[in-house]
């Protein structure tokens, strides 16, 4: 609903002369006398060239009326939807919840505070923004209202929950409190009475990804929103090239009524080892991704032993070893030559003694590549005399003939348990059990080298588990069986636990807060609160019991950790959560974040009056006869009837007559209205500082309009942006190979090509793949785009990212200094990235920019640093690569000289 405001509406008072003024002129002048004179017959028949009316005509009255009215009504300032400046007269405090859940529409939140505080700037009043997801100060920062719209940019979502514990502390007397809401229910937010800022838009999250029976397990939860619908949940990973993409996709379908909604996803071992994250598609949160640990990283162990008997299941080499790897491993069976060529993590040989030499080889080559070879003894092994006088390449350690038996029918004396691991065994930590006791195994030969060899022993100091690196790989032997022939070791949960911690299987993620007690654990990666996964940089080491039950925080944020042996996450939702809409109490005003647009009616009252006053003068010019009516006529069309404007096409954009710059329609009326002002202040600079005289741009339909008029396309990416037409693409490729460049801005200041996981970047990659891209490079620093008007070495916008892609160079360039295609005169068709150019090239009618771009002078610089990458921009299109012509300068002068 529409409403009207003015913004000194005490020159309204003005109106009351109005009346006045009506009497004043019916009065003056005064009417004329009649009276009879006999000589006036004399002057019948003479026309006077000058006439004056009796009396001024009621309409013309009415005429000057109306402009008057509308020169007051117009300096009384009235707008149209105006924005409201608070009910509040002192500070106004900004609470901002600026969780996870804030991310998803973090942009039009950010302009609402912007907004407010620019109202309370223009009212002098002091302000505070505080954001509930850091540390609450103890002093309220109250600064002026301008100040803090300079500080907004470095206000960013976090990936974990608010704390409203010390609200009732803040001294908030006098304020008028304004909080933004993330829009989900939690404690405690009754402590301030406050107006409440909150967007309707439906609340997505992930609950941690399970593997079970061969299926990855994933729960989608929301918030917000009961109709029937679906939603895209991605497996992230890297490809073949290194590069993120993706590696399934599976939809969940939420019920009419249901907040959640359960799917399996099938990956092959490979793909499901590859996977780094599981992402709701299209949801910029760190609620919407979870992280992917060792619990879904399953290796791929080989198992390779003699001829087994069925009809003995727990005599066999390998019972054991199934039954302690099948939980967390991918399990291969078969002979070498089937094994090996599928690349395992692990090869167990359990009792193998002798393998031919080409098996031998390929073994070797295995490990020396990283392979770890895992060996048990028994029987066949005991009685080889393989290394007994030289070191088998596939063995640790050299061994002694016929093994020995220390607790057996025909031996004196009893079965030897375990002494405690040695501190520089991966052992150390581990609590052996009581009745883990060996009975039989093969001993190794003194050696200077078996004491650094040896990861664990007997009682007696005899060698239990020994080791040795071979190339990349290591070889590891068990001195004992790998079933319970020769010792109680595999039917223990100790032997589970050393198999993890030699990276044989994969630990669980749920640690026992007894395994968690005394480890550090480093952060490898950690999510943003937009769920951009970063690394964790120099951020110290936290102590494993903060993972007994983890609740994500600034001083545990969510990622990747790695500790000893493992990887393990930490997710902004744990398995069990859930998300409500938040209830607040009645008598709060909610309001959203959606309202009409400000519209200053000044300008259309004033040049109603100047119409106004210019009909008067032509009345009155009339009225004294002094201009013909056919004359009138003619005027009073050309100011009524306005010339028609030229168009390309019936509805669609219209042809500029000069070089204008072009922008692509999202659908989004405030992006797209930032996209028009960011290429007017371009055009602005252009026409300030080159000989380019750009129109004003046009905003493109790219199913309906004609693109070859546009030198330049900026197309702004968003992650729900509609997938363009058959033929809208077959378009953007004609204007492509035409010579025309389209720049893509995912403006998300992450890398801003198609190896980001962001939403934007990830739907960036949806749009540009029907089109006809070449291969594609970062910005080279020599490329003619650096250079074209002004020498540039960072290109930034409201973000400063230095990933700028371009077209790639050929392989062999046979001019040296021209890394760009010969083809369109050497321009790139494509320039992607995700700096946010149009917000910082951004102007309003008044050429002021509109966006703030970082802090101070720093932020202007950058600003300024923007223009003139846009003005390279468009020298390069227009221009192509003849600054590459010097190369040519010295074999010119050289010519000359001869």
């Amino acid at each position: 609903m529409s409403w009207l405001a003015f913004t000194t509406p005490l020159l309204l008072l003005a109106l009351i002369v109005l009346p006045i003024l009506w009497w004043l002129l019916r009065a003056v002048p005064p009417a004329p006398i009649r009276r009879r004179f006999p000589g006036i017959v004399l002057l019948l028949g003479l026309k006077d060239d000058e006439s004056q009316t009796a009396t001024t005509p009621w309409w013309l009255l009415a005429l000057r009326m109306l402009a008057l009215a509308a020169v007051i009504v117009g300096f009384a300032g009235p707008v149209l939807n105006p924005r409201q400046a608070g009910t509040g007269t002192g500070p106004l405090l900004v609470l901002m919840d600026a969780s996870w859940a804030s991310a998803r529409d973090w942009t039009p939140r950010m302009a609402k505070v912007e907004q407010m505080l620019r109202d309370a700037a223009r009212a002098g009043r002091l302000a505070a923004v505080l954001p509930l997801t850091e540390p609450l100060p103890e002093e309220m920062p109250w600064q002026s209202a301008a100040a803090w719209v300079e500080r907004l940019p470095s206000i960013q979502p976090h990936p974990w929950a608010p704390d409203y514990a010390a609200l009732g502390d803040l001294d908030t007397e006098g304020a008028e409190i304004v909080w933004v809401s993330d829009g989900l229910d939690r404690p405690g937010r009754d402590a301030l009475d406050a107006r409440v800022i909150e967007s309707g838009r439906p609340i997505l999250g992930l609950a941690p990804a399970t593997y079970a029976d061969g299926l990855i397990q994933l729960r989608a939860i929301r918030a917000g929103d009961t109709t029937e619908r679906g939603v895209d949940l991605r497996a992230i990973g890297p490809g073949p090239n290194g590069a993120l993409t993706q590696l399934g996709v599976a939809r969940a379908e939420f019920a009419a009524g249901a907040t959640e909604a359960e799917v399996e996803l099938s990956l092959p071992p490979e793909l499901r080892n590859r996977t780094t994250r599981f992402e709701i598609a299209a949801e910029r949160s760190a609620g919407a991704v979870t992280l992917a640990d060792d619990s879904l990283s399953r290796r791929e162990v080989a198992l390779l032993t003699q001829a087994e008997d069925e009809s003995q299941d727990l005599l066999s080499p390998l019972y054991y070893l199934r039954q302690a790897l099948e939980p967390t491993a991918d399990l291969i069976e078969g002979d070498l030559a089937t094994i090996l060529p599928a690349s395992p993590d692990v090869l167990v040989l359990a009792d193998v003694a002798r393998l031919s030499p080409a098996e031998t080889r390929d073994v070797t080559e295995w490990v020396e590549e990283g392979g770890l070879l895992l060996r048990f003894a028994g029987p066949n092994l005991a009685a080889s005399d393989l290394s007994r006088d030289t070191e088998d390449a596939l063995l640790p350690v050299r061994l002694r003939s016929g093994g020995r038996s220390v607790g057996g029918a025909l031996s004196w004396g009893e079965p030897k348990t375990l002494q405690p691991f040695d501190e520089t065994s991966p052992f150390w930590g581990l609590e052996i059990p009581d009745e883990v006791t060996v009975s039989s195994q093969i001993v190794a030969q003194p050696d200077p080298t078996l004491a650094d060899r040896t990861l664990a022993a007997l009682a007696d100091g005899t060698p239990l588990v020994t080791r040795k690196t071979l190339g990349q790989g290591q070889v590891v032997l068990f001195h004992v069986t790998a079933n319970a022939e020769w010792s109680t070791l595999p039917l223990s949960g100790l032997f589970v636990q050393m198999l993890e911690r030699l990276a044989v299987s994969t630990r669980p993620a749920a640690l026992s807060p007894e395994a968690l007690e005394g480890t550090t654990w480093v952060p490898r990666v950690v999510l943003d609160g937009f769920g951009t996964a970063r690394d964790a940089g120099n951020l110290g080491g936290i102590e494993g019991a903060a993972f007994v039950d983890p609740e994500p925080s600034a001083d545990l944020p969510p990622g990747i950790y790695e500790g000893p042996g493992q990887s393990l996450a930490v997710n902004v939702l744990d398995a069990e959560a859930e998300l409500a809409p938040s209830v607040w109490p009645a008598g709060i005003v909610v309001e959203g974040l959606e309202r009409a647009e400000e519209t200053d009616l000044m300008p259309f009252f004033l040049a109603a009056s100047l119409v106004l006053l210019a009909f008067d003068a032509l009345a009155t010019l009339v009225l004294g006869g002094r201009l013909r009516r056919g004359a009138v006529a003619a005027l009073a069309g050309l100011l009524l009837v306005a010339p028609p404007e030229a168009r390309a096409q019936e509805g669609g954009t219209p042809f500029p007559g000069e070089v204008a710059l072009a922008y692509v329609q999202t659908g989004d009326a405030q992006l797209d209205a930032t996209s028009g002002a960011g290429l007017q202040g371009l055009s602005n600079v252009l026409l300030q500082r080159t000989s380019v005289e750009p129109e004003a741009p046009r905003g493109v339909d790219l199913e309906t309009d004609e693109l070859a008029f546009f030198p330049l396309l900026y197309w702004p990416v968003t992650e729900n942006q509609p997938i363009p037409s058959d033929e809208a693409y077959a378009r953007l490729n004609r204007y492509l190979r035409g010579g025309g460049m389209i720049v893509f801005d995912t403006r998300d200041a992450d890398i801003g090509g198609f190896g980001s996981s962001s939403p934007a970047s990830v739907h960036l990659r949806e749009l540009a793949a029907p089109l006809d891209i070449p291969p594609l490079e970062p910005l080279p620093a020599d490329h003619v785009m650096t250079r074209s008007f002004y020498l540039l070495q960072d290109y930034p916008g409201r973000y400063n990212s230095h990933d700028v892609w371009v077209e790639a160079a050929p392989p062999e360039e046979p001019v040296e200094g021209m890394p760009f295609r010969n083809l369109n005169d050497g321009v790139t068709p494509v320039v992607i990235g995700a700096n946010d150019w149009a917000a910082a090239w951004a102007v309003d009618a008044n050429g002021r920019p509109t966006l703030p771009v970082g802090r101070g002078f720093a932020g202007e610089r950058q600003r300024e640093i923007a223009y003139r990458f846009g003005v390279n921009l468009v020298m390069h299109v227009l221009s192509g690569n003849y600054k590459s012509d010097q190369v040519h300068v010295p074999a010119l002068l050289d010519r000359l000289g001869n």
